[in-house]
């Protein structure tokens, strides 16, 4: 393996030094750093804002299965996982930070608005029975006894009735307050490049000049990952942006007690409830680039969606928008695990799945710096293995 000149050339002074430097402060990179510290492990965690991309900008749905298609029972099997592990991850978190992540398992209820929907609806309920998967199929009239603020229009739905739903942004501020605690160190700055020593990962270039020296390094950068020097060619993923806009809406609470979720006009809709009268809309998926713009035909769109799934939406208060980036993979699976170049390991790719997976994730990859994964190891090894993409190499324009 050739090291890049650059490596060779005298490096910044260290500033910072730690078992494990982890480079992104978003969902992912911090519940690493927390489960990280938690096995004994010093951990530092680079970031110029923690917590402010695609985490802060998600609608925190843990819904593995109303999201389930034909074509992705591997990812069904990692959100499945981790699914299991949120009770318990969102108890844990919320006794060590003192924050309530409000985690809430009401269900998702899908709707149908015309006879093909309804048809697609009961297709997909008869997949994940074969999968033993709960779904109960309901008529129209049994949607709006669930929900009054449905349509009249909806023919029908499936209530998933185990998907449940977080608030990311306490998700956020719990685990940032959680792994203080735990002893991580945070350093506001933006991770510009891999130091690479004797064909090994040794720490982290900062954009404000100085360094972090690890003994191993965890690259959860989300749309970014792409984005490092001083790597060997194929050694990152090809992780791409996907813009999403979001807007959040305040109501009474109780407006709705499920998420609900449909096919308006050819794409998916949701709506997700917070315990605090915020309904959270989403989520557009564009193919922009870099882009972080928020626009009026993205608004637009989410309004009109979301108005034909629920009319009453319309008459809420608008307290936010937002547009961000999430990191899709060309097979939408993430891309988790140690790297092909030994001291790096890559926890990126998620996708939309960011706030569910990171459980699981945080898991495997905790284990993995303390020394491995007892016995075979949960399905992220065998699913999410960077070996897949061995010598791809990402292109991004910034």
């Amino acid at each position: 393996m050739n090291v890049p000149h650059a490596n060779r050339a005298a490096a910044p002074p260290v500033t910072h030094r730690a078992d494990v430097c982890v480079a992104g402060g978003g969902v992912i990179g911090l519940s690493i750093a927390w489960r990280a510290a938690a096995l004994g492990l010093s951990v530092v965690v680079a970031d110029p804002s923690p917590g402010s991309g695609a985490t802060h900008a998600a609608a925190g749905m843990l819904a593995p299965v109303s999201e389930v298609t034909y074509t992705e029972e591997p990812l069904l099997r990692l959100g499945l996982a981790s699914l299991a592990r949120w009770p318990a991850f969102a108890v844990e978190l919320g006794e060590e930070s003192g924050v309530d992540v409000d985690h809430r398992t009401d269900g998702t209820l899908a709707v149908a608005f015309d006879a093909d929907d309804l048809t697609a609806l009961g297709e997909l309920a008869d997949f994940m029975a074969k999968l033993s998967l709960p779904a109960q199929r309901l008529t129209g009239r049994e949607c709006r006894r669930l929900e009054p603020m449905l349509a009249p229009g909806v023919r029908g739905g499936v209530l998933a009735a185990e998907d449940a739903w977080v608030d990311p942004r306490r998700v956020a501020d719990a685990l940032l307050a959680a792994a203080v605690r735990r002893g991580v160190t945070l350093v506001r700055d933006r991770v510009t490049g891999v130091i690479v020593e004797s064909d090994t990962a040794t720490g982290v270039r900062l954009a404000g000049g100085g360094t972090v020296a690890a003994g191993r390094v965890v690259l959860a950068t989300g749309a970014w990952s792409g984005a490092l020097d001083g790597l060997p060619p194929g050694v990152l993923p090809p992780v791409r942006p996907v813009k999403g806009q979001i807007m959040r809406l305040r109501g009474a609470p109780g407006f709705l007690g499920h998420c609900v979720r449909g096919v308006v006009h050819g794409s998916s809709a949701y709506l997700v409830p917070r315990g605090d009268g915020e309904v959270v809309l989403g989520a557009s998926q564009e193919e922009m680039g870099f882009d972080t713009r928020v626009t009026a035909g993205g608004l637009y769109e989410l309004l009109r969606d979301a108005r034909e799934l629920v009319p009453g939406i319309t008459e809420l208060e608008v307290t936010d928008t937002v547009a961000s980036l999430r990191p899709g993979t060309p097979d939408n699976i993430p891309v988790i695990g140690p790297a092909s170049l030994p001291g790096l390991v890559l926890a990126t790719g998620h996708h939309r799945g960011g706030v569910l997976l990171a459980p699981l994730t945080a898991e495997y990859v905790a284990a993995e710096l303390a020394g491995g994964w007892p016995g075979d190891g949960p399905p992220v090894a065998e699913i999410c293995s960077p070996a897949r993409f061995a010598g791809r190499t990402a292109h991004h324009h910034y």
